[in-house]
């Protein structure tokens, strides 16, 4: 028996899970939320239910590395912290330098530092986080997992733009996915509920979440995404505009008098459905007031539009589909936002079963029968994927 513990860190959060492995046998979970900011709020759940929930000011991230591992041993989670026997952490950008989970040492901190580019929000703190839990655990394995490795397998013709050479092989500009640890986890947990291997599955898993993708699944392997160079791209998501011509860019900017840099913030957190329901990024929100709010039915009207041409398009690619997942907030629990999707997706062979898409339960097969299609939710689990991996290579 080994503990691993999974960090899951953003620039604001530090989620995280403390697992028995082999078993998968969750130990403890927690969060820290509004770290940096005044009340910061720390949470365990353990034990036989048992919660804990503290508020304090938690002010940088070696602060709050340190108030996790001091509470695993105050609340006894862990007796003594050599109980500890991997870390795993997420990490968004691995570039083309890492196509797959990897023990990270000095040179492949820097290297994750040195991809910041591709990341700016997020790999500077998660690779920050690599350097404090070595020095808290020393002699522990720092595993890193990364969002875009499981993209490592798109061919040419769908990770590179139509743009000239020398830029990607220059500057690397080209399809990186993300949310592919999320992806890589469901495609693997539906092919186990249908008992049938990954290999032989034409997949389609649907990630809609306040961020959004969608992602092709064959042989076992990612062939496409819809995310791109960077988490801008792709679907309608809560804040982020998705696709978009960048000529209408540059024209709105001269249009605003914005500089680049501000219409990419504009992009990413004024725009979707928020921009487009001048209400809320939030689907419940929408929906809630779409009978009275043209323009809130409007954003969910272009989300799914959006959903349903990236789902089409991959069909084709893959000269059909036999699996859909759906994930992520708004995929696990939108039963109405579910079906909306897969009634323009009937062309296919998708056919739901209305009562089994309704009920309140975790992962399940939601599709009738008589579909051609299999249509599933699971429950998306970032943390055990990590956890997997640093049992894999440490």
């Amino acid at each position: 028996m080994e503990k691993i513990l999974a960090i899951n860190a953003g620039s604001s959060t530090l989620k995280w899970q403390l697992f028995e492995m082999p078993s998968e046998r969750v130990i403890a979970k927690g969060m820290i939320d509004r770290l940096g900011l005044s009340d910061s709020v720390f949470t365990v759940k353990y034990g036989n239910q048992e919660k804990f929930k503290q508020v304090q000011d938690i002010t940088t991230h070696e602060q709050a590395a340190t108030l996790l591992l001091t509470r695993l041993k105050e609340l006894n989670i862990v007796t003594h912290l050599d109980e500890i026997t991997g870390v795993g952490h997420r990490v968004v950008a691995g570039g083309e330098a890492f196509k797959d989970s990897a023990v990270i040492n000095p040179v492949g901190l820097d290297e994750i530092n040195r991809l910041a580019e591709y990341a700016p929000l997020h790999n500077p703190t998660q690779a920050y986080y690599i350097k404090i839990f070595t020095a808290l655990l020393p002699g522990v394995p720092e595993v890193a997992v990364f969002d875009t490795s499981f993209y490592s397998t798109l061919p040419a013709e769908n990770y590179l733009y139509s743009i000239p050479q020398a830029y990607y092989e220059k500057y690397g500009a080209r399809k990186y996915g993300a949310h592919g640890t999320s992806h890589r986890f469901v495609a693997h947990r539906a092919a186990e509920m249908l008992d049938q291997p990954l290999e032989t599955q034409k997949m389609i898993t649907l990630h809609l979440g306040s961020g959004a993708s969608i992602t092709a699944i064959q042989d076992g392997h990612a062939v496409d995404t819809s995310m791109g160079f960077t988490p801008l791209a792709g679907i309608t998501m809560g804040t982020r505009s998705g696709d978009i011509d960048v000529s209408l860019v540059a024209f709105l900017a001269e249009k605003l008098g914005k500089t680049m840099p501000e219409m990419i913030t504009i992009l990413n957190h004024k725009s979707g459905l928020l921009g487009i329901s001048e209400l809320s990024p939030d689907m419940r929100d929408l929906e809630e007031t779409a009978d009275s709010r043209p323009q809130s039915q409007l954003a969910l009207d272009i989300f799914v539009n959006r959903v349903v041409k990236y789902v089409g398009s991959y069909v084709a690619l893959m000269n059909g589909v036999d699996t859909l997942v759906f994930t992520a907030g708004s995929g696990e629990n939108g039963s109405e936002l579910r079906a909306t999707i897969c009634e323009q997706l009937a062309c296919f062979g998708v056919e739901l079963d209305e009562d089994k898409n309704n009920v309140r339960s975790q992962e399940r097969i939601i599709s009738s029968d008589q579909s051609r299609v299999k249509v599933l939710i699971v429950p998306t689990n970032e943390e055990l994927m990590i956890a997997r991996d640093v049992m894999r290579l440490k």
